[in-house]
């Protein structure tokens, strides 16, 4: 009979069974994040050949990074829900009944800084130094630079802090309100006293970009799911704003600690200034801080600066810069520390970018081996180092998720003395997770950061003419008899010449600079622009504009969080706000504030007129509205902030930016914050007074019914 039992008790499932049982849940998973995924994607594609009519770079290997990115997140999400939200929930539940509070606090300090460290957007604030200039902000350089690690920290600070903060206002049952009073107000003093120091205002961006940032999808979940364990225990599960507030502070504290860890920097970099000067032999002690070393300093002139920049680095001495060379052409070990470790970067460098002086010094005043080099540089598409790519973003992965995880079961073994629940799941589900961040990881490398940055750099070709640096062409064999002059309508002689590609014959103008006659090539930028209108005429604008707003419209719309948030908001406030007028709200906040934060990247515009504003008028209406809508509206922002949103918006505003030659490309997810919260709330002051009206209505009609 007990054997009867067991072999009832037990099924046995064949490979080809469980396949076939899984197949549909894995099909629905994965769906799920290409309808998140796609619609922003697809729109990001067509307007870049539709309406800029431009191809796009790389598309296969873009192609590969996009699907990476909707498998990555797919086992990424599965793995949150498997391994870490469980941990976090019962924990929360846990923890306080067998703990005192500094052991609480201590706790939710760490699981804050380490689910920052676990977010796969903060890895995009790392890759986002290369657009800044050194000699333009100082301060901004060094800190996604030299001290990229230590931006990281400060971000996990934070919301180490406000996972402390949000501990304590669920267990006694605080109100929301007096942590916006306190945060708005300081963060708009520092930000208005900020734009008088032009080293903090290049920083500002960032700095409210970080609070963006830190709401993804690691830290919601698993610090929701730890605060849903507390309010159980603090007998606040049933109350409506129960979980909620905890992501407006995961938001705003981050911004402080950026802002704190710039005024810690601050002394040790020079004001903004001049590139030359920047480099000059009297600023080089300020300017070395910059960077790891002397060398890395050199390397950076030389690949990013004008000849005279590079010349101010050898006090103005031409021989002492091309003795220099030549010493690098001999030493292998010194030339990898200005030039990096490929083995040919010396000569590339040379032949691509160098002056005459300096291509002669490092080809030996062989003229034909410039030429040969040039061509075959120009040509060369830089091959994708595969084990690399694998090798950095594997190590990311795990660092990022297996620290985390070690630090939450120790938790478990140590503090609450228990056995791991479903340990099997668990340990599954951490699997997922590194395994998910790994392939996002290079799913942004290789797809988001470039589709993002690419169609910011060409977004401007819509107003204006931008060069097309991937389409640099040297013509060999060229003679000066082929060009021909042609007169403008004002009066100004162009010169130009055709040339011919297949069957086709190509209108390419001429410029003295790209010809070198002893070589007898030409070598030209192609460029396009304006496609609307006049250089830097309105109808090109307003198209950039109409680009970010239904670019930001349709993020949001499509962010399965946004969806989830409705459904909770609609369930609080039994059905009167309804989760369609919800998510709508926050799109077209998310839309205006993108517009907004475009602008400010296409005129230049300083945040601070954009930030403060709104800020101030959210304290008035934070003022006015019900707890329950205050920390439904302020949670709102981050739920704009998704995995693929992130690395998209910061790709597309940097690229943006780096083309119209503003100082920094920050920005813009900050206005992507602010803006849905004034709408949610505006909406909520709404709702309510309709509610009220309701309320007294239904009153007057019992009443008379009384009466009668």
């Amino acid at each position: 009979m007990a054997a009867q039992q067991q072999a009832v008790g037990k099924i046995k499932v064949t490979f080809t069974q469980a396949i076939r049982m899984l197949l549909p849940y894995v099909r629905d998973r994965i769906m799920e994040q290409i309808k998140s995924v796609s619609l922003i994607i697809v729109y990001l594609i067509l307007f870049q050949t539709i309406v800029l009519q431009m191809g796009i770079v790389e598309a296969s290997v873009i192609s590969v990074g996009l699907s990476l990115v909707i498998v990555g997140l797919t086992f990424f999400m599965e793995g949150l829900m498997l391994g870490l939200m469980p941990l976090g929930e019962v924990i929360g539940i846990k923890l306080p009944q067998k703990s005192k509070l500094p052991v609480i606090l201590a706790f939710a300090f760490i699981l804050g800084m380490g689910a920052t460290f676990a977010e796969p957007a903060i890895g995009v604030l790392k890759a986002a130094g290369s657009s800044v200039k050194p000699w333009e902000a100082p301060l901004l350089f060094l800190l996604l630079n030299k001290y990229a690690n230590y931006l990281v920290y400060a971000v996990g600070a934070g919301v180490g802090i406000a996972v402390m903060f949000g501990m304590l206002r669920f267990l006694y049952k605080w109100s929301l309100k007096p942590f916006i009073y306190i945060l708005i107000s300081g963060l708009v003093g520092i930000t208005i006293l900020g734009y008088f120091d032009p080293n903090l205002c290049a920083l500002t961006g960032l700095a409210w970009d970080c609070g963006a940032v830190t709401t993804g999808p690691v830290t919601v979940p698993l610090v929701l799911a730890l605060g849903i364990g507390i309010c159980r225990i603090a007998g606040s599960s049933g109350d409506g704003a129960a979980g909620f507030g905890m992501v407006t502070l995961a938001s705003l504290f981050p911004i402080i600690t950026v802002f704190t860890l710039g005024a810690v920097f601050l002394g040790d970099v020079s004001k903004p200034m001049e590139e030359t000067a920047f480099f000059s032999k009297g600023n080089q002690s300020k300017a070395i801080t910059l960077f790891l070393s002397k060398e890395d300093m050199t390397g950076y002139a030389f690949r990013n600066a004008s000849i005279e920049s590079q010349l101010a680095l050898f006090g103005g001495d031409k021989n002492e810069m091309l003795a220099y060379l030549n010493k690098l052409k001999q030493n292998d070990s010194k030339r990898g520390e200005v030039f990096g470790q490929e083995p040919d970067a010396l000569e590339c460098w040379a032949a691509l970018y160098g002056s005459e002086d300096q291509q002669m010094t490092v080809f030996n005043n062989d003229k034909d081996a410039v030429k040969d080099a040039a061509i075959h540089y120009a040509r060369l598409v830089p091959p994708i180092k595969v084990f690399d790519i694998l090798n950095r973003n594997g190590r990311a992965a795990a660092q990022a998720i297996i620290p985390l995880t070690l630090f939450l079961i120790l938790v478990f073994i140590i503090i609450l003395r228990e056995k791991l629940p479903h340990a099997d799941e668990i340990m599954l589900g951490i699997t997922f997770a590194v395994f998910g961040m790994f392939l996002f990881n290079i799913g942004i490398e290789l797809g988001l950061s470039k589709l993002g940055d690419q169609i910011g750099s060409k977004l401007p070709s819509s107003f204006m003419s931008i060069e097309m640096k991937e389409q640099i062409r040297n013509i060999t064999n060229f003679k000066k008899e082929t060009v021909q002059t042609a007169t403008t309508s004002e009066g100004e002689l162009k010169e130009f010449f055709y040339l011919k590609t297949g069957s086709d014959y190509e209108e390419v103008p001429y410029y003295e600079r790209g010809h070198d006659e002893e070589k007898a090539i030409y070598s030209y930028t192609p460029t396009k622009g304006p496609l609307y209108g006049s250089e830097r005429g309105l109808i090109g604008l307003i198209v950039v504009l109409i680009f970010a707003f239904i670019m930001g419209y349709g993020a949001t719309m499509a962010e399965p969080a946004l969806n989830a948030l409705g459904l909770t908001v609609e369930q609080i406030t039994v059905g009167v706000f309804k989760k369609k007028v919800l998510m709508q709200a926050v799109a077209l906040g998310v839309g205006t504030g993108i517009v907004l934060g475009v602008a400010k990247i296409l005129w230049g515009i300083p945040l601070v007129f954009l930030l403060v504003p709104p800020y101030i008028l959210l304290l008035f209406l934070s003022k006015i509205s019900t707890e329950e809508y205050v920390n439904i509206g302020w949670d709102s922002a981050g739920v704009t902030t998704g995995p693929v949103t992130v690395p998209l918006v910061l790709a597309v505003g940097l690229g943006l930016g780096g083309q119209v030659g503003v100082v920094e490309g920050f920005g813009i997810l900050s206005m992507a914050s602010v803006c849905p919260i004034l709408s949610v709330l505006s909406v909520g002051i709404l709702v309510t007074r309709r509610q009220k009206a309701m309320l007294q209505e239904s009153s007057k009609i019992v009443i008379k019914g009384g009466n009668s």
